[in-house]
């Protein structure tokens, strides 16, 4: 039985998710993941420079430990929502080398601190807003794979492309026929519920 290491084990959890969002833009042209699939304008960069954005203040000005660069997007007076697209200036590498320099940042107040540390996250409720190491790597971790889900179904979208990660698809190996029967399927039993 290997040693108890909840540290370790909330940064696995925590890079499968990063790995997750990265792979997620793997193969896809420029246009594909810039592009909104979804009426809320949610894209594949964009759900990446969110989470670079997400975890730079999480792990950085939470814990008196600031990322050293600005990141425009996530100020006050920022326009809405311009953590989540990319702008033309924005290049896909640009933006994947940032979350990479996001990790690093994060990995290494991690690694300073005690699960047990306390940060002050200044945007949240004052009855809140004083937490330990252990709640931020929880709530990041959780984050992270929401957006990693909702990563998963944008490619999907894009492509037709699923997985959880480049090895382990974790769907049934089935040919396209199997898939549009058990579409079909799914929609004949859905029908039966209409209004």
């Amino acid at each position: 039985m290997t040693a108890f290491d909840p540290k370790s084990d909330l940064r696995r959890y925590l890079q499968e998710g990063r790995d997750a969002l990265v792979w997620k833009l793997d193969g896809l042209s420029e246009y594909d993941v810039r592009r909104p699939l979804v009426p809320t304008g949610t894209n594949l960069l964009g759900l990446v420079k969110h989470a670079a954005g997400v975890e730079s203040g999480y792990f950085g000005e939470v814990f008196g430990r600031p990322f050293p660069e600005p990141l425009p997007w996530m100020a006050q007076d920022a326009e809405p929502n311009a953590d989540m697209w990319a702008t033309a200036d924005e290049s896909r590498a640009g933006i994947v080398a940032l979350y990479r320099r996001v990790w690093a940042h994060s990995d290494a107040t991690i690694e300073a601190l005690d699960l047990d540390a306390a940060g002050r996250v200044p945007w949240w409720g004052a009855d809140r807003q004083v937490v330990s190491l252990h709640r931020i790597l929880v709530h990041v971790v959780a984050e992270t794979h929401r957006h990693a889900g909702h990563a998963d179904l944008v490619r999907e979208l894009a492509d037709g492309s699923a997985g959880v990660r480049p090895a382990v698809s974790n769907l049934p190996d089935w040919d396209s026929a199997a898939w549009s029967g058990h579409y079909e399927r799914l929609v004949r039993v859905a029908c039966q519920f209409r209004d």
